[in-house]
């Protein structure tokens, strides 16, 4: 494959970021500097939640055979009426984050649409490596739709959501959810995804050493989930979606992906897959945007862009599942 020279095209009111950001985004990251990275990356409920008027109860449930692992629902405190609920799974390249990193939009959703939300603290790689990451996120999504009453949420509206590696698992938990017959999901959202061990894409080799989560970065991570298995032939699709071969029979699916970053090629080609099987997916590539913009620079043009695109089609989606429910 000819690799692009070009240098990377970042939106220059992104860019003007970058050197600010040295030090505290995992660029050329190798396992050594993971605990550093893992720091960084903690967020406290306190952090999360703020004056909101929302409650945060946690729960201990089994996980991947059996092992104790926790999740946090979050609803309205005046939460009465069963409706829509989103599961979120936290980003991380998964191997840092906790169940309340990138989960701001959950407080948002549970006040504006009154969803119930939940977030699971799976289990991390190097310490966990798969396939326990994904079966602890399995886990999480079932319990979460057995327990719709005692939520008081709608069953027929669960979205699943996650960004970055929490977008690659969920991902992976829609995959399982289709193959065993499991939860039903309204949707799936998954944010600048992280989806392919193999790293061989031009956007891979392209933003490698520069942004905010690059190629470097990425095969840390990879190798800590897969070890000896990353980038050979004995890898599962529920660990790396990109490895599967029939996306048949998926819900409906909203991807998007900055246009500069690793992730860009993975996630456009998943989209195209699920499409081509003849399923339903909105795909946004957003121009000039490196990995996770829309949390970094939440008051960017692109970044409000990105979110308004991310929200409507919620919006839509639980629009849909409520018409679905009044129909029958």
């Amino acid at each position: 494959m000819t690799r692009p020279n070009a240098p990377p095209d970042f939106d220059p009111r992104l860019a003007a970021l970058l050197p600010s950001l040295e030090g505290y985004v995992p660029v050329k990251m190798t396992l050594d500097q993971l605990e550093h990275f893992r720091a960084l990356s903690r967020v406290s409920r306190e952090d999360l939640i703020g004056d909101a008027k929302v409650s945060c109860v946690d729960h201990r449930i089994p996980g991947y055979q059996g092992a104790d692992i926790t999740v946090s629902v979050i609803a309205r405190q005046d939460h009465v009426t069963p409706g829509p609920a989103v599961y979120h799974i936290h980003g991380g390249g998964m191997v840092m984050g906790t169940r309340f990193a990138g989960a701001k939009p959950l407080v948002d959703w549970a006040l504006r649409h009154d969803a119930v939300c939940v977030t699971v603290e799976y289990r991390l790689a190097p310490e966990h490596p798969a396939p326990t990451l994904v079966e602890d996120c399995y886990a999480g999504l079932e319990w979460m739709a057995a327990n719709a009453a005692l939520l008081r949420f709608d069953p027929n509206q669960l979205v699943i959501f996650g960004g970055s590696g929490g977008g690659g698992l969920a991902a992976g938990a829609t995959l399982l959810a289709r193959d065993r017959r499991g939860p039903r999901l309204l949707g799936q959202l998954l944010q600048c995804p992280m989806l392919d061990d193999r790293n061989e894409t031009e956007s891979a080799h392209r933003y490698d050493g520069v942004g905010v989560w690059d190629r470097t970065s990425n095969l840390t991570a990879w190798q800590a989930v897969l070890g000896d298995r990353r980038g050979g032939p004995d890898v599962s699709p529920y660990s790396a979606p990109a490895r599967a071969t029939e996306l048949r029979g998926l819900p409906p699916t909203f991807i998007d992906v900055g246009g500069g970053e690793t992730f860009r090629d993975e996630a456009i080609a998943y989209a195209r897959g699920i499409l081509a099987a003849g399923g339903e997916c909105e795909l946004h590539v957003w121009g000039g945007a490196f990995h996770g913009f829309y949390d970094i620079a939440p008051q960017s043009e692109v970044a409000q862009a990105c979110i308004a695109a991310r929200d409507a089609w919620l919006g839509r989606m639980f629009a849909r599942g409520a018409a679905s429910r009044d129909a029958t």
